[in-house]
């Protein structure tokens, strides 16, 4: 059943386009939603790739996405905007936030977007890329259904919440840091779930709090934080930044993203650019610091898997499970 097909790239964004259009989903809508979740897939991010279709489809399906939204922006302030994505897909939202946002940063020396009634935004590492490539330096905060409890708790009130950031350099390519503040992205477990695989110990945490290897309790229990207080200190600051600050749904308010049944998960992004030539030579400084990391013994710049797994799906294209392949084909009425 979890046996690999490889697929390019170039397929892949067709099977789920035509998943999602076959759905009622518009065209251009579709091409947003299945870029994101192939670029997802070809850095190695699994559980927000081909893993988020099946969902994706039963959502609209009921109407927790709204696949008729209308995304609206106005401004907050010289350099801060207000997108509302109006309970559809996140992607849209944060192509229109970025549309706008990255001129208004490159004319202002900063842009705060924060995107609003949102969804599933899946790798924040695609988005903050893309402001990374514009030769600006780019911030990406996602609040997420409850997943992580305060550090001492035992009940999630958290999300995954995770943060992404990117800076051009003078050589190679965009420096690009993406984690969530639990130790895997509840993606990974989810997918696991739908696999009928275990979990390594370390991951999550039953509803009682003990460690467990078997995904379906840990998505009942709770979410194991990176740098335990610290990382349940962080989650509260993204929580903060991403729901607070935009007017979503906090995590312990919002929706699941993998039912299709329940209210919308109304979740929020916040994304800054910042234009980095204040200093004259920052590019060049930080491929010094990057070059420097890269000449210690054992060190390793952060993003270089990805790099690699980028570069390899480009040219190999992808493994997918077959029954995810199965699942798209069924829904886009391929045989």
């Amino acid at each position: 059943m979890t046996d690999p097909i490889r697929i390019s790239l170039s397929d892949a964004h067709a099977l789920i386009h035509s998943a999602l259009v076959v759905a009622g989903v518009s065209q251009v809508v579709s091409t947003s939603v299945a870029s994101a979740l192939v670029a997802a897939e070809a850095e190695g991010q699994t559980g927000h790739g081909f893993s988020r279709l099946g969902d994706y489809v039963g959502q609209v399906g009921t109407g927790k996405i709204n696949r008729a939204a209308n995304i609206a922006v106005r401004s907050r302030g010289p350099a801060s905007l207000a997108v509302d994505a109006d309970s559809g897909f996140a992607f849209p939202a944060l192509d229109t936030a970025l549309s706008v946002g990255v001129p208004l940063a490159q004319d202002m020396g900063i842009a705060v977007m924060a995107i609003a009634n949102s969804h599933h935004c899946g790798a924040l590492s695609v988005q903050v890329e893309k402001i990374a490539e514009a030769g600006l330096i780019g911030i990406m905060v996602a609040n997420s259904p409850k997943a992580i409890a305060p550090w001492g708790g035992r009940d999630p009130l958290f999300g995954t919440n995770p943060i992404a950031f990117a800076t051009p350099q003078a050589m190679g390519p965009p420096l690009i840091i993406d984690l969530s503040l639990s130790r895997v992205a509840r993606g990974k477990v989810m997918n696991a779930h739908k696999s009928g695989q275990p979990i390594p110990l370390g991951w999550a945490l039953d509803a009682d709090g003990n460690p467990t290897a078997d995904p379906e309790a840990g998505l009942a229990g709770s979410m194991v934080p990176i740098g335990e207080a610290k990382g349940t200190a962080l989650a509260l600051m993204v929580e903060i930044l991403a729901s607070a600050f935009t007017g979503s749904a906090m995590s312990h308010e919002a929706g699941s993203f993998f039912d299709a049944d329940g209210s919308a998960p109304r979740v929020g992004q916040t994304l800054i650019a910042i234009r980095p030539d204040a200093q004259s030579d920052f590019l060049e400084r930080v491929s010094e610091l990057l070059e420097l990391i890269q000449s210690m013994d054992g060190a390793r710049v952060p993003g270089t898997r990805r790099q690699y797994a980028i570069l390899k799906s480009q040219t190999e294209g992808l493994l997918v499970p077959k029954h995810y392949i199965q699942l798209a084909k069924g829904l886009a009425n391929v045989r």
